[in-house]
């Protein structure tokens, strides 16, 4: 099979290409590259990939349509489609950075799967995986939040374009038959994570002898282990019409626990201070995964105490140039 994976350099593109590259499936990348994070480790990963010869790489924009129809034209041969699958993946993520510049997460998450959806549909590709995230369930959504329950009232710019490449991959599945799996992230967390997430935040801080700020009392979240999530993607590709699923770590963790978990794990006391809870951040995640269960046959696999364990050998190993990723904002 030839796939199409975009945010391929991201962290849970990086997971996905590895598995589907040691599987022996050709994958064709594409990523931006961009800014949102040190781009350090976005090369980082992107190295590793490169080094597989089933492997092809192609730098560009999600939102620019004329770049990515030459991807689909050059990767088509007579007579075949360009792609098995697309797996969408690429996306310009983080709540309180939407509310800062909304115009790029439209841009990236809303415009760049339409773009890839109609490209699907003009080339002949049958398959598509989209990511989005927890975060279209808003703050006022009952515990575990389930697939069928409302994501009308989205809290933030970032969960607002989510919401709406949702919609629109029901319009392509309904109008033109394209075949749509959206899969709903819950804190994916895990080694070569992204720097500013909490996780790999609380460690670095930890390790290096800085401060973490907790806001408000830090909440509770369902996180899911990297290479649990990758798995959930790829299962994500066989045929099943339309379909939302949850992929969550199915254990509810507090925030203070986690640090209580990698003081243990690093064998040193956090530094921690307290701010106030931002208004569009959501104050606890949990996901019903019956779904995922039933029509992947995916369940997690890794557990909380496992997964961080592995997070910061990854962080010790890589330290001499990981502590500097967290230090500097990016656009």
């Amino acid at each position: 099979m030839s796939i199409l994976v975009t945010g391929s350099a991201g962290f849970i593109g990086f997971e996905v290409c590895r598995q589907l590259l040691e599987a022996g499936e050709t994958v064709v990348g594409v990523d931006n590259l961009n800014d949102a994070y040190d781009p350090k480790i976005k090369l980082w990963r992107l190295e590793r990939t490169s080094q597989h010869p089933a492997y092809q790489f192609h730098q560009l924009d999600l939102s620019d349509y004329s770049s990515l129809e030459k991807l689909f034209q050059k990767s088509s041969t007579e007579g075949s489609h360009p792609f098995d699958s697309v797996i969408n993946l690429g996306a310009r993520a983080g709540v309180l950075p939407s509310l800062e510049n909304p115009w790029v997460y439209i841009e990236s998450n809303t415009t760049g799967a339409l773009n890839l959806m109609h490209l699907c549909k003009d080339f002949g590709v049958s398959k598509f995986v989209l990511a989005s995230t927890s975060s279209v369930y808003g703050d006022k959504t009952d515990r575990p939040f389930s697939e069928s329950a409302s994501t009308s009232r989205p809290v933030s710019p970032y969960a607002s374009s989510k919401k709406a490449a949702e919609t629109l991959a029901y319009t392509y599945h309904h109008a033109h038959g394209l075949d749509v799996t959206i899969l709903r992230f819950f804190t994916v967390y895990g080694p070569a994570g992204r720097p500013d997430m909490s996780v790999f935040k609380f460690i670095r801080a930890i390790v290096e002898g800085d401060p973490i700020t907790l806001f408000g009392d830090g909440g509770q979240r369902d996180f899911t282990f990297v290479e649990d999530v990758a798995r959930g993607v790829i299962a994500a590709q066989r045929p099943l019409g339309y379909e939302i699923i949850n992929l969550g770590g199915d254990r509810p963790v507090l925030i203070t626990d986690i640090v209580k978990i990698l003081e243990d794990e690093i064998g040193k006391k956090a530094l921690v201070e307290y701010g106030p809870r931002a208004s569009a951040d959501i104050q606890a995640t949990w996901a019903n995964i019956d779904r995922a269960r039933r029509l992947l046959d995916w369940q997690p696999k890794v557990s909380i105490e496992e997964g961080l364990s592995r997070t910061v050998r990854w962080y010790l190993d890589n330290r001499d140039w990981a502590k500097d990723l967290g230090k500097t904002v990016f656009a």
